[in-house]
């Protein structure tokens, strides 16, 4: 793998050839958090980015847009596609991946980010949100994972790398994890055992297939508004570690580095970046939140 150097908390290429340089990446959700960080991160170094949303309008709980997160995308530096779809919807995703690869020839990276969030108890959760999550969650980076596969394939035949990276946790067993929003964890879980899966059945083709999910908690919307507001933030770091750890992953030999569901400071600290403070939200010593599904 190329070299990164880690400079202001986040890690940085030390050459001025773009790590993504002439690769087409796809990620979905990339309005705002983390599937914004990492669509920004990946133009930064070359790639064409296509980035799928919903948001056309910016929400006063959730701040950002499709065409503004381009925006940024495009001054750092990328070929970009904002593309508004809905990820539940099969129609919009194969429309949308024809116009991917219409525009820019092929795909070399898909990165499953969007999500759904909702911790209420099973005996109170409604079963058109369940269905809603595993709609959001599962369903949609398997089907995108399958209208992607041949142009992956064609990525791999040419030598390109290619990747799928999922946002999803480590199948953590823990009963007070999994009992925390259960509906939520199936759905998580889920996508996770389909990383496996898909990891062990496209492995054949030179595609990797691997997860990765935050040790600590995030500054996303889902923090602010569901999962602890003002006093999680504070706990919390920025989405910039996640985009860091996953250009290490997509730059990582396919052949090699597949199968994997992985944590972001553990990426990091096997790529030599282990001075992790200036991912932090609020710069200094107080105890940074675990994500979800994390043990302390």
């Amino acid at each position: 793998m190329n070299s990164l150097l880690h400079t202001s908390g986040s890690a940085r290429r030390t050459s001025t050839e773009g790590l993504l340089s002439g690769r087409t990446a796809v990620v979905t959700g990339a309005s705002r958090g983390i599937g914004r960080a990492i669509a920004i991160r990946f133009a930064a170094e070359g790639a064409n980015v296509a980035m799928i949303a919903r948001t056309q309008e910016a929400h006063p709980e959730l701040p950002g847009t499709i065409h503004a997160a381009a925006a940024e995308a495009e001054a750092a530096g990328g070929d970009v596609l904002p593309l508004v779809a809905d990820v539940r919807d099969d129609k919009a995703l194969a429309d949308a991946v024809d116009q991917i690869v219409e525009r820019f020839g092929g795909i070399d990276i898909l990165v499953n980010n969007a999500g759904s969030v909702d911790l209420t108890v099973a005996e109170q959760i409604g079963m058109h949100r369940y269905d809603h999550m595993q709609a959001v969650n599962v369903r949609a980076p398997f089907l995108l994972s399958k209208l992607a596969l041949p142009h992956l394939r064609a990525s791999a035949r040419a030598g390109r790398n290619p990747h799928i990276l999922t946002l999803s946790p480590p199948l953590n067993m823990n009963p007070e994890h999994i009992g925390n929003g259960v509906a939520y964890t199936v759905s998580k879980y889920g996508v996770s055992i389909a990383t496996i899966g898909l990891a062990h059945e496209f492995r054949e083709y030179g595609i990797a297939v691997n997860s990765l999910w935050p040790r600590t908690k995030i500054d996303t919307a889902a923090v602010r508004n569901l999962l602890g507001g003002a006093a999680a933030v504070a706990a919390s770091r920025s989405p910039l570690i996640c985009a860091d750890a996953a250009l290490m992953i997509v730059t990582s030999p396919a052949s090699a580095y597949t199968g994997q569901l992985l944590l972001d400071e553990d990426v990091l600290a096997s790529h030599g970046c282990t001075d992790l403070d200036g991912y932090r939200v609020v710069p200094g010593t107080g105890a940074l939140a675990n994500d979800l599904f994390i043990d302390a």
